[in-house]
């Protein structure tokens, strides 16, 4: 929470809803969050690789005053 990232992780149904996500994803920005999104086959095929960029998001982000 201190670093202010979201992590989302989208189904197939989210191919037909970027639009919204885009609204979702730019409304987080303008209050400071960076939103992370990964679909679910990433996360359950290379979840290494997905805790990485999560890690490397958390690392080189600022903490919350």
């Amino acid at each position: 929470m201190e670093a202010r990232v979201v992590v989302e992780v989208d189904g197939s149904q989210h191919a037909t809803m970027e639009a919204a996500d885009r609204v979702r994803t730019d409304a987080l920005a303008a209050a400071g969050y960076l939103v992370l999104r990964f679909w679910n086959n990433e996360v359950l095929g290379d979840i290494d690789a997905v805790l990485t960029v999560i890690d490397d998001a958390l690392a080189n982000r600022p903490t919350a005053p």
